[in-house]
């Protein structure tokens, strides 16, 4: 009896809590404003600081391919732009899974453009084939 009473019935408003929950979240219906504001940072309080950690890594892994850098101090730069990364994507992020979906979205587009440098994009040389 006691393990329902985190699920909201459709009329209680917005889910406090619900990393999961489809339609938590800022501007979730039948919700006043600090009902959403405290929905807005509660997933932030669900996330432990060891996997935002796990995920500056893998932001760091995939900027390290892709930007030269070289020694301690280049590699503290790129930590830095790492961290501001991600905390920027937690703090407009607005849920869990929101967050994930952009970090995850962000990198894919940054291994998409690296395969695929804009010197050799197709129209590019599809003209220069013409031109010989």
């Amino acid at each position: 009896m006691d393990n329902n009473n985190w699920r909201p019935s459709p009329s209680q408003g917005p889910v406090v809590g619900g990393v999961g929950a489809p339609g938590g979240g800022v501007g979730a219906p039948g919700g006043g404003g600090g009902e959403a504001a405290m929905d807005f940072l509660d997933w932030r309080s669900q996330i432990q600081p060891d996997s935002r950690r796990r995920i500056v890594n893998k932001i760091m892994e995939t900027l390290k391919r892709h930007l030269p850098v070289s020694g301690q101090e280049g590699l503290h730069e790129l930590r830095k732009i790492a961290i501001k990364f991600e905390e920027k994507i937690y703090t407009a992020a607005t849920s869990q899974s929101d967050y994930l979906r952009k970090i995850s979205l962000k990198l894919l587009t940054m291994e998409t453009k690296s395969q695929n440098p804009v010197g050799n994009a197709l129209p590019s040389n599809s003209a220069g084939n013409s031109n010989n």
